[in-house]
């Protein structure tokens, strides 16, 4: 498969091979569902979104791959095209590197893997918050490999539930869907004995959450 399409980061024939590489594995996977085209075009805009605000490019071929792919997979779930009973949530902020990304993490561990769980931000950083990463590694939640994503359609589509932390009217509203709206403070620039608090009072609403989430019975 070979790319026609063009980006202000793409200056180097191997970042474009391993681009092309990406599409070939994810258009294997997605074979059926999505052509090799759409499959590219999805990988291409996934990496130029993220080179926008990644630090350490050398990260940016396995981040590309890891978001294409979910992306990809939230279109195919919105499109009906792959059907589950798990429950779908979302969480967004501004930056997706503090709230979102905690909250994000509280309910993969307090739901033990029955929920689909993504974050994003309408203006993503580019790195997670170093004190988020250290509170919730005092809870043995690794959030070193996380990395901030941008807010996407096809994610929202796919979600049952939707949670703003913060980022006003950034997300579409589609019917259906769950939205809530959680008033949770900011860990930016706040000391480390803060950001504890604000993870426990994350943690204190996802506990809450998990109650209401059982098989697709997350209507509003």
């Amino acid at each position: 498969m070979t790319t026609t399409h063009q980006s202000p980061h793409l200056g180097l024939d191997d970042t474009t091979e391993v681009l092309n590489r990406i599409s070939n594995r994810l258009a294997d996977r997605y074979a059926g569902t999505f052509t090799a085209e759409t499959v590219e075009r999805y990988v291409f805009e996934s990496y130029t979104a993220l080179a926008r605000t990644a630090k350490i490019s050398a990260y940016l071929p396995s981040t590309t791959e890891h978001f294409a792919n979910d992306r990809l997979h939230a279109l195919a779930t919105s499109k009906g095209a792959i059907t589950s009973t798990t429950p779908e949530v979302l969480f967004v902020c501004v930056q997706n590197a503090g709230r979102s990304q905690m909250a994000a993490a509280l309910l993969t561990l307090e739901s033990k893997g029955t929920v689909r769980v993504r974050s994003a931000g309408s203006l993503p950083s580019s790195e997670l918050n170093q004190n988020v990463v250290a509170v919730m590694d005092e809870m043995g939640i690794d959030l070193s490999r996380e990395y901030p994503r941008p807010l996407t359609d096809d994610v929202v589509r796919a979600s049952d539930v939707v949670i703003t932390m913060g980022c006003g009217d950034s997300c579409a509203i589609y019917p259906g869907k769950r939205y809530e709206d959680w008033d949770v403070t900011d860990p930016a620039e706040k000391s480390l004995e803060d950001v504890r608090l604000i993870r426990d009072d994350i943690h204190d609403r996802i506990k809450n959450l998990v109650s209401t989430l059982t098989e697709k019975s997350v209507s509003a």
